[in-house]
């Protein structure tokens, strides 16, 4: 059974989002967390699951995710098959947060099958076993995805959209940024700094056809090299540019801001 964080994982709230989500997961309702990657959607919801005391249930959805991934299957045995609940199952089962990240990756048929479980019946069927499911007291469903980077046949129908209510979150402040990533990294706040103000101008190479732009996490990434001894530019280089784009004109752009911005 899913067991619930002992350690509070760190998170800055930015806004009214904490109070908001408790106060959904005291009325039984579904949430979608909306945001670029890395942004922090993530980490918010492993902070909620400790401040509850509810046991967390991820969930990473890719292409070939479908409903029998998330309810279970029968497996065979040497004495015969078995059924094995699957993730959402066993979430329902303990009263847990099952956390569905970039849940629009998944197949359709693994959406559809969370529906009964966001509305007042909060039920999950599995027609496998012939099992009606009733959702444990602390069940609460979140999903996660980023509306900016979705292909338009990936996007959520309005007929799932319209179950969740809705959190919206960006990459933080300046200040509160530089906050995050010295605590997340151990690096010396100058230097995050001028890190952090070097994202800011790479991710206005979006608008000139960046897919991905640098995210608090590839900061943290990034600061955590230079915290151990890479020589900043090189960190940016290898932790910051690369990762971002095969592009050579677009590569170019950008270590022509990293050594704009970074000495080393």
């Amino acid at each position: 059974m899913p067991q619930a964080a002992s350690v509070e994982p760190y998170y800055m709230p930015l806004g009214d989002e904490i109070g908001v989500f408790t106060q959904c997961h005291l009325r039984s309702l579904a949430v979608m967390l909306k945001g670029p990657t890395g942004c922090g959607k993530t980490r918010f919801i492993e902070h909620m699951a400790w401040r509850l005391k509810r046991p967390l249930v991820t969930v990473s959805c890719h292409d070939d995710l479908s409903a029998a991934d998330l309810v279970g299957r029968f497996l065979i045995r040497d004495n015969g098959t078995v059924w094995q609940d699957g993730p959402l199952t066993r979430a329902v089962r303990a009263g847990a947060i099952c956390y569905l990240d970039e849940v629009v990756e998944a197949r359709q048929d693994a959406v559809v099958v969370i529906h009964s479980l966001t509305d007042h019946r909060r039920i999950l069927p599995i027609d496998k076993t012939s099992e009606l499911i009733e959702a444990a007291p602390g069940f609460q469903l979140v999903i996660s995805y980023n509306p900016g980077y979705q292909h338009v046949s990936k996007d959520l129908k309005p007929s799932t959209r319209q179950r969740f209510v809705a959190l919206e979150f960006d990459f933080p402040p300046l200040e509160h940024e530089v906050d995050i990533i010295v605590h997340e990294s151990g690096a010396e706040r100058p230097i995050v700094y001028d890190l952090v103000a070097l994202a800011v101008r790479i991710r206005r190479l979006g608008d000139r056809g960046l897919a991905e732009v640098p995210s608090p996490r590839l900061l943290v990434a990034t600061a955590r090299l230079i915290a151990n001894g890479i020589a900043p530019r090189l960190a940016c280089y290898v932790g910051l540019v690369s990762p971002l784009s095969d592009d050579p004109g677009m590569i170019a752009a950008m270590r022509d801001l990293v050594n704009a911005v970074l000495v080393d």
